[in-house]
Order: structure tokens, then sequence, then C-alpha cells
């Protein structure tokens, strides 16, 4: 007789056929119970698993893959609140997680075929264990935030690299952001990591300010860091990048150039490293000045008027001897040799020394071109019929003097500075002047005439603050007249621009961002220079008609854009050299 009790009946034996129906309802009991039990540990596990992606999956914007992507297999391994319907109530859940800003790590182990079937409770939860503990490995996930913060770094370090370098020529993707660009990875890496208000590498750029308020932003940008408010100018520079551009307009090329200027100014002051002369001693650098020499008509109307001006105070002398402070590539000598031939009737005997100072830092960047430059020069010279010789002399400022340098009696001597004393220290840095220095020195020879080409502007003694905001206005005149200089030019004429403009970049930063002895760019207006010529004992010599009027006329005749000017200073004792009004370099003639 069959018990009352379930259970009680275990139904081992095959006969019986009455009782078959009672063995199989307590079975079904027993198995439904078990599955209620499941089904209530697993929704607990769910809810604890679901919490955990919610805390623990972070923010996957680059090699996060849909949840489409997983398999199968994989979706049916979450957890979920009954066995028939896994899959869809899995795809359910990994759209929750998705939406709300989240996605699922691509990982190796989770790929299709890697998690094994589902057959039992046991081997369920297992696989739920192993799940949970591989999606929340923090080692990784560490790994992957250093990752992503190295991908930073490089970028900002790419950025002013690119800005400091020389431009290429315009390809299909572009890069804002730069002048390029102080300059080194090291420096650049740590002022990523510090610029917390920047935005991160995987997120768009914030939207450039109209360009009537760019330059205004720069303003600001350099008054905050003169104030020490890092956290307004690092949040400034962010919006400042995305509105520069090297290869775009003036403007655009301006803020690059300026955005570099800060950049490097900023991390100077948070990690005290600079690359202040580095950048200013290549090779490429000075080819870049020799670029800007011949390209700009500021400059080169510069070197015209210093050759006039010369011709005019040698005329009908035999013998000439010309101290020259900076030769470069020696292009101001051709122009002088065609301007000689042209003007004069008895040629004369023409030495040229080229004085270099060995303690300065740029003494090494054409020490081995010089007498390559000079051979180059006396040729010419034989070609026009006008003896010639050149020779270099090595001299420190306080050993400048007449048996030094060779000079001789019966020859009229002619100092040439053309944009040389900008570049040697002054009192500021230097308890030896050097600058005055040398033209006390010059004063001691006595010369006929001693010429001086610099850019009209004040980097030398103004605060960072005064001297960016100049820096903005002359640069940016600068770069406006050889845009439109370029614009008539072949190709060619564009990437001789980005040249000579890169190394324009980088004297900016030197000039503007660097302090002390580290700022070995120096301009200083005509005033200043007036006033160091007059405390050295020169005088100011007037430029008269034949100085000027050649020089008038090659502008007219070039066919130049009408925004070049030409002004004469009061007295004629000076010329300047400009943009749309803005004066840019100026030649003076002293005595």
């Amino acid at each position: 007789m069959a018990s009352g009790f379930p259970g009680r009946e275990l139904g081992l034996g095959a006969g019986g056929r009455g009782g078959t129906l009672l063995k199989r309802t307590l079975a079904d009991m027993e198995i439904q119970h078990q599955q209620q039990q499941m089904q209530l540990q697993l929704q607990h596990q769910h809810q604890h698993q679901q919490s955990l992606f919610l805390r623990s999956v972070k923010q996957r914007t680059l090699a996060a893959p849909s949840i489409a992507t997983l398999s199968p297999a994989v979706v049916g391994a979450f957890p979920c609140n009954s066995f028939s319907a896994a899959t869809q109530s899995s795809v359910s859940t990994s759209s929750t997680v998705t939406s709300a800003g989240f996605a699922f790590p691509r990982r190796p182990e989770l790929l299709a075929g890697s998690v094994p079937e589902v057959r039992s409770s046991g081997s369920l939860r297992d696989q739920l264990k192993e799940l949970e503990r591989r999606l929340l490995l923090d080692d990784e996930e560490e790994e992957a935030s250093a990752s992503g913060s190295a991908v930073t770094h490089a970028a900002w370090s790419e950025a002013i690299q690119s800005l400091m370098s020389t431009p290429q020529p315009p390809v299909a993707t572009t890069t804002a952001g730069h002048l390029s660009p102080s300059p080194t990875s090291s420096s650049s890496s740590t002022i990523s990591s510090s610029a917390s208000c920047s935005p991160p590498s995987s997120m768009p750029s914030p939207p450039p300010p109209p360009t009537g308020t760019s330059r205004q932003m720069l303003l600001d940008t350099a008054t905050a860091i003169g104030e020490g408010n890092l956290h307004a100018a690092t949040a400034n520079l962010a919006v400042i990048k995305a509105a520069a551009n090297p290869r775009g307009d003036a403007e655009q090329r301006l803020t690059a150039m300026m955005y570099a200027t800060l950049f490097s100014r900023l991390n100077n002051l948070q990690t005290g490293s600079s690359h202040a002369v580095a950048e200013l001693r290549s090779p490429e650098h000075f080819a870049a000045t020799q670029m800007l020499y011949d390209l700009s008509p500021c400059f080169k109307l510069a070197f015209i008027a210093a050759n006039h001006a010369i011709l005019e105070a040698t005329k009908d002398e035999p013998n000439i001897h010309i101290l020259d402070f900076e030769v470069g590539h020696g292009s101001q000598y051709a122009a002088f040799l065609h301007a000689l031939t042209q003007r004069l009737r008895h040629r004369p005997t023409i030495r040229v020394t080229a004085v270099v100072d060995p303690s300065s830092p740029f003494t090494n960047i054409n020490s081995g071109g010089l007498r390559v430059v000079g051979e180059r020069i006396e040729k010419l010279a034989e070609r026009v019929g006008v003896g010639l010789r050149f020779s270099v002399v090595s001299r420190r400022p306080e050993e400048l003097d007449a048996v030094a340098l060779g000079c001789e009696p019966g020859e009229v001597l002619i100092v040439n500075l053309a944009f040389v004393l900008s570049r040697v220290a002054d009192e500021s840095v230097s308890l030896a002047n050097p600058r005055d220095e040398i033209l006390r020195r010059v004063r001691a020879l006595q010369p006929r005439l001693v010429t001086l080409a610099e850019q009209e502007i004040n980097t030398s003694t103004a605060a960072f603050p005064a001297r960016f905001a100049e820096a903005c206005v002359h640069y940016g005149a600068l770069l406006e007249s050889l845009e439109a200089t370029a614009a008539a030019a072949v190709q060619k004429g564009f990437a001789e621009r980005a040249r000579a403009e890169a190394g324009l970049a980088r004297r900016a930063v030197n000039a503007v961002a660097r302090e002390g002895q580290e700022r070995v760019e120096r301009c200083e207006v005509l005033g200043k220079w007036r006033a160091r010529m007059g405390m050295a004992g020169l005088k100011p010599v007037p430029l008269g008609p034949s100085s000027v009027e050649p020089v008038k006329y090659r502008l007219e005749s070039a066919g130049s854009n009408p925004g070049f000017t030409i002004k004469e200073e009061v007295g004629g004792v000076a010329l300047g050299f400009g943009w749309r009004g803005r004066v840019l370099t100026v030649l003076s003639a002293w005595r």
C-alpha cells in the first residue's frame, strides 16, 4: 500500500503500473522545486553581477566592440531569469548597459567558442565566477589607462613638434595646431599630463573661436600666464589650438606660432626644462633665416639700402675695407657688386672681413661654410671686374682692434651690422655687456660709416605679456606680408615661405617665451639703438637721395603688393620698411 508522504515511494522498480503516475508526479515536483531554487539564486547573482558591470566596466571609446560582436555562446553565458530565455535576457541587459554609456571590453577569452556550453547549474555558476573574475581584473584596466595616457602625451608632443618643425606641403589630412612647438617629447609629455582642462585625445576638439577673437584670446592667455593663473591659461590653450593651422591663412598661421610660444612658456614654468638655443643653432634654422632675408621685401630692402649707403660713403675711393659681423650666405654682396658696377665708373679694390665671436653660441652654425661663401663672393667679383679679397677673423668683443682685424692705412673702413646685434647679449643678462662693447670697439676704429639693420620690435626688456602683445602685432604683419609675396610666386615660393615661417616660429618662441640667458633673441626699437649708438660715441648719418631713391624704385619696379611701405625717419637718419603702416625692419647709418 502506497504511503501518503511524498518521496516515500522512490520508484526504483519497473513493476507496479498503478504507481507509475505517482512516481512521475513526484519527480516533476522535485525538478520544479530545484528549478525554482536555482532561479532565485541566479536572480540574486544576476542583480549582483549587473551592479558590478555598471560599477567596474570602464568606458571604451576606441576598442569597445558592440554587443552584437559577441557570439551567442558568450551571450548565453550571462545570467538571466530563465534557461529558455537566456539569450534574449542577456541581449536586453547588454543593451541597457551600452545605452548608459558603457561597452564591454574586447577580450580573447570571450570570443566565440571560448566558453563551454552550459549543461548544469554547477557549471553555470563556475562560468559566472570566471566571467566575473575576468571582467573585474584591475591590472588590465590600469594597463589600458596607462596606455591611453601615453597616447595623449604623444599627441601633444607631436602637435608641438609639428608647430616647431618645418611645415610640409598640404596633404589630404591637415593637423591644426602645429607650429608646431616647444619642442621636445619629455617636456611636452609633462605639460600634457598637467593640462587637466584640455580635452582627452579621444574626444572632439573644442570649436575654434571666431577669427576676430582668436588674437584677443591669445592676449588673455598671455596675461593669465603673467599673473600666474595657469589653470585659465591651460583651458584657453585647448581653444586656441583648435584655431591654429600652420597651413592656413595669415591669421591662422599667427595663431599657430603664438600657440607654440604660449605652450612653451607654460611648459617651461611647470617643468623648468627648455631648449633655448638648440633650435636656433641648427643648419636648418640658418637656412630658413637666409630664405626669410631673400623672400621678405622688408628684409631685402634693408640690405639694399645698406648697400647704397655704403656706395655713397665710399664713392671715388680706391680701397674699401668692409668689416661684416654677419655675412650669412653672402647674398648681400651679390647685390652690392651688382650696384657697384652700375653706379661707379672706377671700380675699387675691396676687402671683406667676416668677424666671428668664438664665444657666441651661433659661431659654429656656418663657420665651416664661411670659406665657401667667401670663395663664391670672390669669383662673382672677378666676373664683374672687381678685385675682392675675403678673410675670416675670430675674436671676442673685447679683442676687437685695428691690428686684430687687419685694418691698413689708406683704406676706407666700413662696418656692416645687419641683423646681428639683436643676438648679442646686453646689460640685462651679462655684466660684460658685449653688445655695447662691440659698439665702443667699432667707434675706436673710426670707420667712415656704420650700417645697422634690425627688426623694429622690443623683445629685450619688456615683460612677458607686453612682449607677447607686441610680437602678435609684429609677426602678424610679417606673416601677412610673406603671404602677399608668396601669392605671386610659383609653388616653390610657398615651400620657401613655409621654411622661412618655421624659422620665425623658432625665433618667436625664444624671444617671447624665454627669460634670462636663455633668451638670445633680444631685438630693440630704433629709439633704443639710437641711445646705444650715442653712448658709444657714434652719431647718425642722414641717408641722402642717392641712397633712398634706388630703394623706392626697386620696390615699385618689382610690382610688389601696395601694402609694402617705406617710411623715412625725420632728418633722413633711418628708413623703415613695413606692411600696411607697421614698420618691421629699420636701416640706419652712423659715424
